[in-house]
């Protein structure tokens, strides 16, 4: 099989179409984004830039070993040696790095919400990024819920009173990048392994500086017998890792304004969060911005599930029963 085949990892595809495979990929990976407020509430205590360097370091540790343990290493080599491979993944990389900053930022500083917006607007971009460079159509239904997810941003910003630059940050960072991973000619898992070889001397390098001067949270963790700290610190890599993979599995596979759509489960998740475990305020001008775009997004699905029934052959019910 070769790399750009439709079904790059059989172990997830097998006894599955490729499309079903994708949806299923991609509605875990952010399954997982929604709950990892809940993890990273652990490690309030810790820098941003330096949880950010432990996930980039023990991510490249998880995603190596298991390519190793697959005998596919010389997958790696193999990406690097195409035209334009390695240029690709240094920006995804770097807007990756980004997106990881301000998640884990947000959630330090009790600004879960603002994640919770930044992947409600998300969606918004890759739909338009799907249209402007992939060429891909919406119908008048369809661009009324992109009105109105705009529309819900917009007031969102008017509520606070300033611009929301986390959500911001991590909507538009995490679209380009899921746009550039779509389109590379790269398979999630030696994908991922390059951008973490490409960020891993930098993110080295800040925690060996950190535990030299002896405030490293891995180290102080140590001193201190503090497993909770050691675990999070050191699963983060997994728990990084494994929804990236299943990301840009995923999104190769299925039309990326459907990326779009699927995405809403991270947010939702999120908000919820925001509201019942962190406690954070959910004022009734919130109330009308997200339910702005949650209105979108009923209106967008509706036209999707009236469209399936009226092809009667579609993704979407292939999607939701298994494949024969």
């Amino acid at each position: 099989m070769t790399e750009t085949s439709l079904t790059p990892d059989t172990a997830l595809a097998t006894n599955r179409s490729p499309t079903r495979a994708g949806f299923i990929a991609v509605a875990a990976a952010f399954v997982i984004w929604g709950l990892f407020p809940i993890y990273l509430a652990g490690l309030t205590k810790v820098s941003a830039l330096e949880i950010t360097a432990h996930r980039i370091a023990w991510s490249f540790v998880f995603v190596i070993s298991w390519l190793a343990l697959r005998g596919e290493l010389g997958k790696i080599r193999a990406a690097i040696a195409r035209d334009g491979i390695l240029v690709r993944l240094f920006i995804s990389a770097a807007l990756i790095t980004v997106n990881w900053l301000a998640f884990v930022w947000a959630v330090n500083e009790s600004h879960v919400t603002d994640v919770s917006l930044g992947y409600y607007i998300n969606p918004l971009v890759n739909v338009v990024l799907g249209i402007f460079i992939l060429s891909e159509r919406l119908n008048r239904t369809q661009w009324i819920a992109v009105a109105l997810a705009a529309a819900g941003v917009a007031y969102l910003t008017f509520e606070t009173g300033h611009i929301p630059w986390a959500a911001f940050a991590v909507a538009i960072s995490f679209a380009i990048y899921g746009l550039i991973r779509k389109t590379a000619n790269v398979e999630a898992l030696p994908g991922l392994a390059i951008e973490l070889m490409i960020l891993l001397p930098l993110a080295l390098g800040h925690i060996v500086w950190r535990e030299l001067q002896g405030v490293g949270a891995l180290g102080t963790a140590v001193v201190q017998g503090n497993g909770l700290i050691i675990t999070l610190l050191v699963f983060s890599g997994l728990v990084t890792a494994l929804p990236l993979y299943l990301f840009a599995y995923g999104a190769r596979l299925i039309p990326y304004s459907t990326v779009g759509v699927i995405q809403y489960i991270a947010p939702s998740m999120q908000l919820a969060a925001a509201v019942f475990f962190f406690g954070e305020a959910f004022q009734r001008g919130r109330v009308v911005g997200f339910g702005l775009i949650w209105l979108a997004l009923a209106v967008y699905a509706a036209d999707g599930l009236w469209r399936a029934r009226r092809r009667g052959n579609s993704d979407l019910p292939a999607l939701l029963r298994k494949s024969t």
